[in-house]
């Protein structure tokens, strides 16, 4: 298939918001517009999820990805407008319309001065602007706020909210809502990234200095997003300073950073930078702890530029590198090499068509390469995997009244998927995939009246490997009870054509594949109710329950002894799941003392044939009760302290139950089988982790400087990893391989 006959399913819809876009009176029949960008003061970057109201009139607006917001159909006269956002200080401007005007005012936000006695938040934004259902915003300064392993890292600080389970300390791999890491799609400036993963999956790909903004879609996400069974993480990067050069530079143990940004005319830049200098920790701890690492070292870059091509035409150009080189000798005989890494670049085109009508197109190119090699008794055993992705994407948005809103799209590319493996010098696979893939989306939101608004999507996707389309319907519905109460329902279907190879232990291995003649999508759907609440102006409660199935799960099958000679759809088994539970969230945002608690009760269960008697099994991942308490506490305008528990129930894991003796007639030794409980049937210890930290800021010639000091696991308890089977004992004994011991973290972070 073409691009022009992928493109046919979509264009209806483009040519329709184009069409409403122009087909109204040039003076709106008297009715006046207010459009513009929302940005922080003191930087000039633009701000996601802003609030706007008009409170006379009793409209508002929330800004887009793009900073952007649009109130349409407003009578002539003098309004009051105020604009809130989380951590900045409440603004109010006097605006005067004229019959027919569509009004440009850009709003820049001044950043709150915090003090010891002073709010963390300025004013409030609407209950349901604040928090769609299945949605967490996370900021860096939650990022760095978090105590963190060594280095500030988001998906390490994501890990402690309800519903987002770690496999282990020494993951950054995202389980959410019962399902696998492949299952949640990773955008960074609106460009997947396959693996973002440092030092075996230890950290995450993305520099806490260069993120601007997080948007986590749990579940229930809307139809603009597609491609992954269970949720989404779109990441954005800070677009540079236009106001002043402004520059970072951060030392630590695990890595030192630099971030510097400015302007220039007509636009800004940014370059984040970011090196491992952990080389002469691992030398001392190798003495002291097992399983640490011979040799490492990562390394990772950021970019963007940005330029105004006119008041209504933006474009920037943004790109991302890193790589992982690490040797780890797990046994005297055995050891681990790996060389993997991403590379990323993208292009965005925003354009203001009319007062109705915003879009954004992208144009992107994504790598992923990953060549592990591991040697048993000198036995060699390597695999390459590289991803190339090139795509281009569009998206509009048609505001026609303060009741009804349309989004569109399309999201178009080619793939280039490749693995090779070699065992002891012979090749024992070797596939590769060109795929085209192509996707459509329409959305509409409507609201009735002030207390109701219902969404309701529809999603096209084709992937040419196996030729497979599937349609993905979408619907929610938000009730605003009270000003301070809101009932949200959702469902959707969502479909997959990839799957990825993980070790839960190491995501550094991680290994994608695509669908392909008999090898069918994953598809599956999900149902979400949410309550949110304000109980006052600085708590608030959150409740979501879930339930989400998974069918045609695609994943290669472990039992086959050698894929040479096979054909592509026997190389894999096929299974089916699902998960349900309910979160609970109690968070501070005010104060001296802020916060929050949060609580999961969650089941996922996996059923492949032939596996546990045909039954359903908990993947190991699952984790019945999982508890996140983070507290911070200002004792004064430069010293913070910092606190994070984590307990979560123990993992599933398959026991080797004893072995028994076999002596056959022709041989003289004695063999000992051993024998195991049904596939996941058992459960680790449960564990449980806390963190302190404690910050101080200050001045130092005229640069500003943040000292934090951290102690990770402060009680030393050594939670257990995985069990190691000596199966050459007679009976077979077992070692507790455990995870991190206390380990103190120092830090400094200067501006300039």
């Amino acid at each position: 298939m073409d691009f022009v006959h992928k493109l046919t399913s979509i264009a209806p819809y483009i040519l329709l918001c184009c069409w409403l876009a122009n087909s109204a009176p040039a003076n709106g029949q008297g009715q006046a517009s207010i459009s513009g960008f929302i940005r922080d003061a003191k930087s000039g970057e633009t701000l996601i999820a802003a609030n706007i109201i008009m409170p006379a009139l009793s409209r508002g607006a929330s800004s887009n990805n793009s900073g952007f917001y649009n109130i349409v159909k407003l009578k002539a006269g003098t309004f009051s407008l105020v604009a809130t956002y989380i951590g900045y200080k409440r603004f109010k401007a006097t605006i005067s319309l004229e019959a027919g005007e569509n009004k440009r005012f850009d709003i820049e936000l001044e950043p709150s001065t915090l003090t010891a006695e002073e709010l963390i938040i300025e004013g409030e934004r609407p209950l349901e602007e604040e928090k769609a259902i299945g949605l967490a915003t996370v900021s860096s300064g939650f990022i760095k706020e978090v105590p963190a392993l060594l280095e500030a890292d988001l998906f390490r600080s994501i890990q402690v909210l309800p519903g987002i389970k770690a496999a282990s300390d020494f993951s950054s791999g995202l389980y959410i809502r019962g399902g696998s890491p492949d299952q949640t799609l990773i955008l960074l400036d609106r460009t997947t990234v396959y693996n973002p993963s440092h030092f075996f999956g230890f950290f995450s790909t993305f520099n806490s200095d260069a993120i601007k903004d997080v948007k986590i879609f749990k579940g229930g996400y809307p139809a603009e997003y597609g491609g992954r069974l269970g949720a989404v993480i779109d990441i954005f990067n800070k677009d540079g300073n236009r106001k002043e050069f402004q520059g970072r530079a951060s030392l630590g143990l695990l890595a030192s950073r630099l971030n510097i940004e400015g302007p220039f005319s007509k636009g800004s830049w940014m370059l984040a930078a970011r090196r491992s200098t952990l080389e002469p920790l691992l030398n001392v701890m190798q003495e002291s702890v097992d399983n640490i690492p011979e040799t490492f070292y990562f390394y990772d870059v950021n970019g963007k530029i940005n330029y105004d091509l006119t008041p209504n035409d933006k474009l920037n150009l943004a790109f991302y590198s890193g790589r992982d080189k690490v040797i780890f000798p797990f046994a005297e005989d055995a050891r681990f090499e790996l060389l993997y890494g991403n590379q990323t670049l993208s292009t965005n085109w925003q354009r203001i068509f009319s007062k109705k009508l915003f879009s954004v197109f992208t144009f992107t190119a994504s790598h992923y390469f990953n060549r592990p090699r591991i040697e048993l008794s000198n036995t060699p055993i390597r695999r390459e995997n590289l991803v190339t992705d090139f795509s281009a994407k569009g998206d509009f948005e048609y505001i026609a009244s303060d009741s009804y809103q349309l989004k569109t799209g399309f999201w178009t590319g080619k793939m280039i998927l490749t693995i090779n493996e070699n065992f002891d010098n012979q090749e024992t696979m070797a596939e590769r995939t060109d795929a085209t893939y192509s996707s459509g989306y329409v959305e509409q939101i409507w609201n009735p009246s002030q207390q109701w608004t219902l969404r309701g999507g529809l999603r096209g996707n084709h992937f040419s490997a196996g030729n497979y389309f599937r349609l993905e319907p979408r619907l929610s519905l938000e009730h605003k009870y009270t000003s301070d109460v809101l009932f949200q329902l959702a469902y959707g279907r969502y479909s997959q054509f990839l799957t990825l190879i993980t070790n839960e232990a190491f995501t550094g291995f991680d290994t994608w594949l695509t669908v392909g003649d008999g090898v069918p999508p994953a598809w599956g759907d999900q149902v979400v109710f949410g309550l949110k609440s304000r109980l006052t102006p600085s708590i608030s409660f959150d409740f979501e329950i879930y339930y989400r199935t998974m069918r045609d799960l695609f994943e290669l099958d472990p039992r086959l002894p050698d894929v040479a000679g096979l054909a592509y759809e026997e190389l894999f088994r096929y299974g089916r799941g699902h998960a349900y539970g309910a979160e609970f969230f109690l968070e501070k945002k005010q104060g001296r003392l802020s916060g929050f608690v949060g609580y999961t009760r969650g089941t996922s269960r996996r059923k492949f044939p032939g596996y546990n008697d045909n039954k359903f099994y908990p993947p190991k991942h699952d984790r019945i009760h999982d508890i996140n308490l983070v507290a911070n506490y200002r004792l004064s305008p430069k010293w913070r302290l910092t606190s994070a528990f984590n307990y979560a129930s123990g993992q599933a894991i398959t026991d080797v139950t004893g072995n028994y003796a076999v002596n056959l007639p022709t041989s003289s030794f004695t063999r000992h089988p051993f024998v195991v409980g049904d596939l996941n049937g058992a459960r680790l210890p449960a564990y449980h982790r806390i963190d302190v930290g404690i910050t101080r800021a200050g001045s130092l010639f005229s640069a500003r400087y943040q000292l934090q000091l951290q102690i990770i696991n402060a009680l030393s308890r050594r939670n257990i990893w995985f069990y190691s089977y000596n199966l050459d004992d007679n009976p077979i004994t077992r070692e507790a391989i455990k995870m991190l011991p206390l380990i103190p973290n120092i830090s400094l972070t200067v501006d300039f």
